[in-house]
């Protein structure tokens, strides 16, 4: 008999169906053993005798013959898409036994410390709830390219071993290339910026790697980032690309993923008219608000991120503010200085629920500006050879900005920790395991 996948079940009752999958929880009662079955479309209930059932446990990995049936209405489970329909089983066929878990993955909550999580990782991401926080990313992954296709542009995928650091900072880190010094991409940016003059709007998705001796809820040392970049465009065009890719983005995983924000208890994001203010126009409003005096600093502070999306949803009803106007000298060298104010550059942040998921400005696109600025920040420009070619030989007013999928989805789903939006995270402690337990 050719397999059916559970969720088709709801369209063959009373009929003799043969599914595969996942033992998930047993429940015994009596003579009657009930099964929850999983598969990659979702979950029914099985209904069998204790000889069928035998020694079942959870990840026991079976296909299971039997008769679709509706649920006793009294028994419906309005939370499962199977909920109306069971399973009588038949016939069991034990294709793999799994060993015993290390924990319960029958429980209603996965009550695991964050370091025994990520210990087990390649088990509790089975576990349905983790499991919903990467469907949610999917769902991310599928708005972002969508909207960025909807403004034309073209999807390139770029390298990970770059011959300088991207940014010029220390914050990379640096393999042994052939005996050749290279270094993990910080981010996608200057490659995509060469593909401008090729396509004129591109987008990608890229791992971003950071040597950052950072050890906060916040913080991967690899992180995915979802990338645009555009060409002939101003500052105001990429204010308004920026915040409407964003909002593309988030609203197509808040309601293809409707239910799994209802079972994490969030609620749907608030997109009223996205407010645009200056750094310095931020800081003023978050010393009115609340007193905390950072006027004059180059960057906001993370309680001044949550103190002016506060602002945002209570004044405009958004989840998102735009920031815009930071030090020059605290931002990349490509990025264009405003010309009415060189002090402060044509770049932006865009905060989401208290947290920046995006960062991104104006780029310099004229040759020899880009090689004094690039030699006023202490760099060599022939470390940057191939970049630069591409704007010796014509590079029109462009820009772009970049999105950090971990944090989006740690804060769509309003998780505590960037670790449990990240399927095998990276950070200064762990790569796949315990970095102390290396020693």
């Amino acid at each position: 008999m050719d397999r059916t996948l559970i969720l088709e079940c709801n369209k063959k009752i009373d009929e003799t169906v043969k599914i595969c999958g996942w033992v998930q929880v047993r429940r015994d009662h009596g003579k009657i053993i009930f099964l929850d079955i999983s598969d990659r479309s979702g979950v029914i209930q099985v209904v069998a005798t204790g000889d069928l059932a035998g020694d079942l446990h959870p990840q026991d990995v079976v296909c299971i013959e039997g008769q679709v049936s509706k649920r006793p209405e009294k028994l419906v489970n309005p939370n499962l898409e199977t909920g109306t329909i069971e399973l009588q089983a038949k016939s069991v066929e034990v294709l793999v036994k799994a060993q015993e878990l290390p924990f319960d993955m029958g429980a209603k909550e996965l009550d695991l410390q964050l370091p025994t999580l990520l210990d087990y990782r390649s088990l509790t991401l089975r576990y349905p709830k983790v499991k919903d926080i990467f469907k949610v990313q999917a769902s991310l992954l599928d708005g972002f390219r969508n909207a960025a296709k909807k403004l034309e542009c073209t999807e390139i995928v770029v390298p990970t071993i770059a011959a300088a650091s991207t940014e010029g900072g220390a914050e990379v880190f640096q393999v042994n290339y052939f005996g050749y010094k290279g270094f993990l991409t910080q981010s996608p940016q200057l490659y995509k910026q060469m593909m401008i003059p090729v396509f004129e709007r591109v987008f990608t998705v890229a791992k971003a790697y950071r040597a950052e001796p950072s050890v906060t809820t916040r913080h991967l040392t690899e992180s995915t980032q979802m990338d645009c970049e555009f060409g002939f465009v101003d500052f105001n065009d990429l204010l308004d690309f920026l915040e409407n890719i964003a909002i593309a983005t988030i609203d197509e995983a808040a309601k293809n993923c409707s239910d799994i924000l209802e079972r994490f208890n969030v609620e749907r994001p608030k997109f009223g008219k996205t407010p645009r203010l200056t750094l310095r126009e931020a800081q003023e409003i978050i010393y009115q608000e609340t007193g905390r005096d950072n006027r004059g600093e180059k960057d906001l502070e993370p309680q001044d991120e949550v103190d002016i999306c506060k602002w945002a949803l209570k004044e405009h009803g958004s989840d998102l503010v735009t920031i815009t106007h930071f030090p020059t000298k605290k931002r990349a060298f490509y990025t264009l200085p405003d010309p009415e104010d060189p002090e402060f550059s044509l770049s932006y942040d865009l905060l989401f629920r208290g947290l920046e998921i995006s960062s991104g400005s104006q780029r310099i696109n004229d040759y020899q500006q880009l090689v004094e600025t690039i030699k006023e920040r202490g760099m060599d420009p022939k470390n940057f050879e191939m970049y630069l070619q591409a704007f010796k030989y014509g590079m029109p007013p462009e820009g772009g900005f970049s999105f950090g999928l971990e944090r989006i989805t740690m804060h769509l789903l309003e998780l505590s920790n960037i670790r449990e939006a990240s399927l095998f995270p990276r950070d200064m402690e762990r790569v796949d395991v315990r970095l102390s337990t290396l020693r």
